[in-house]
């Protein structure tokens, strides 16, 4: 498999607070950005899954912070594949800036049809749910 370069966000001035820290909601919108770059790298952007009437909403979302961030540092963001299974898939997100874990995350999600029925990834995507075990494989080496 294709190795999967880490997404980068640097720290916008509006993103801070009055303390001059990294809003924590922030790091939620940069897991979904870092998400999107994840999945154009691996051949299945959102642009694709509009294409083919697939809906990807999230299930749930997870967020640890563990050092604060301020303006102007850059956020290095991996995506790894934790779980998949039926409908569902389980993503997680380790940030690092200055060469600490600043943030983990981990959101899952589902897939549907453009009617709301669900899409089970084996079965129905089959491609994607290649793409996304030949990840975890990767992972578990």
């Amino acid at each position: 498999m294709r190795e999967i370069k880490p997404y980068e966000h640097k720290v916008q001035y509006y993103e801070t607070d009055r303390m001059q820290i990294t809003h924590h909601s922030n790091y939620i919108r940069f897991m979904e950005e870092a998400r999107t770059y994840f999945l154009e790298q691996i051949g299945w952007g959102y642009d694709r899954m509009e294409e083919e009437g697939i809906a990807s909403p999230v299930l749930s979302v997870e967020c640890d912070y563990r050092h604060s961030t301020t303006y102007a540092d850059v956020i290095s963001i991996t995506v790894e594949v934790l779980e998949l299974k039926g409908v569902r898939v389980k993503l997680g997100y380790t940030m690092t800036a200055d060469g600490k874990t600043v943030c983990t995350g981990a959101t899952t999600h589902c897939f549907l049809r453009e009617n709301g029925r669900p899409l089970r990834i084996e079965r129905d995507l089959p491609e994607f749910s290649l793409a996304l075990k030949a990840l975890m494989e990767d992972g578990r080496k």
